[in-house]
């Protein structure tokens, strides 16, 4: 019999214990894995030092998962352990595994060969900037990252933004913390006034920030403190 596939979220920021932002009832299922697949592993190693799982973490098995695996026969070789009968854990760098995620290429392929796929519950900063955005939370798209040259940056987020007043659709993007302040004040020029932009730094930490306001009230108060800040922006 195949074994389970279990998505393990981790806490979003290291300032943050891990059973303060997951339940205790995952720990049983951490405890009870050996193998661990993983998009870092020596972040996935402190997670679990932190987790205080049940085994020696050097007895346990880590192969990484990331941009830099390529699909195809690397995927089939982590999949193997688990058709054989070997369950396995998804941990990725921050969050939750699978989305915004490169262990989502894992999934697919249990999901080909007939492997039960267990997500656990635990934080999402995409989900839960949405919760504190006050935007409409009943139509909303995450669209990754934007372009990074200017030009088609301000194409992509002015198409985010006809989506917002055509379709009443909220529109979540991230950008890499080092280029955060540079993709939002491009969005303060380009955007129009009454367009709301809920920015959400931090989440989960102590240093948590999440505010929504008009471009236009944005443009009067500037660009908040989130240079090298892992912050998710919303247009609605």
């Amino acid at each position: 019999m195949a074994g389970v596939l279990y998505m393990i979220p981790c806490p979003i920021s290291d300032l943050t214990e891990v059973y303060d932002v997951t339940p205790e009832s995952n720990r049983k299922i951490i405890d009870s894995l050996d193998y661990f697949i993983v998009e870092n592993v020596r972040s996935a190693r402190r997670f679990l030092s932190k987790a205080k799982i049940a085994r020696r973490i050097d007895d346990l098995e880590f192969v990484e998962l990331n941009e830099h695996t390529l699909a195809g026969a690397a995927i089939e070789q982590m999949v193997k352990p688990i058709l054989e009968g070997r369950s396995a854990g998804v941990i990725s760098e921050a969050g939750v595994p699978g989305v915004a995620d490169p262990g989502a290429l894992v999934v697919e392929a249990c999901h080909r060969k007939g492997i039960r796929v267990v997500p656990l519950v635990g934080p999402s900063s995409i989900l839960l900037s949405m919760m504190a955005s006050g935007l409409n939370g009943q139509s909303f798209a995450f669209n990754g990252y934007l372009p990074v040259k200017p030009p088609e940056r301000a194409k992509a987020i002015k198409s985010f933004e006809r989506r917002v007043i055509s379709e009443h659709q909220s529109q979540i993007f991230i950008e890499a913390p080092y280029r955060n302040v540079k993709l939002m004040e491009q969005m303060l020029q380009v955007c129009a006034a009454e367009v709301k932009l809920t920015v959400a730094c931090d989440i989960t930490s102590p240093d948590e920030f999440i505010l929504t306001r008009t471009i236009a009230q944005w443009r009067k108060c500037g660009v908040p403190d989130i240079a090298k800040r892992p912050t998710i922006f919303i247009l609605g």
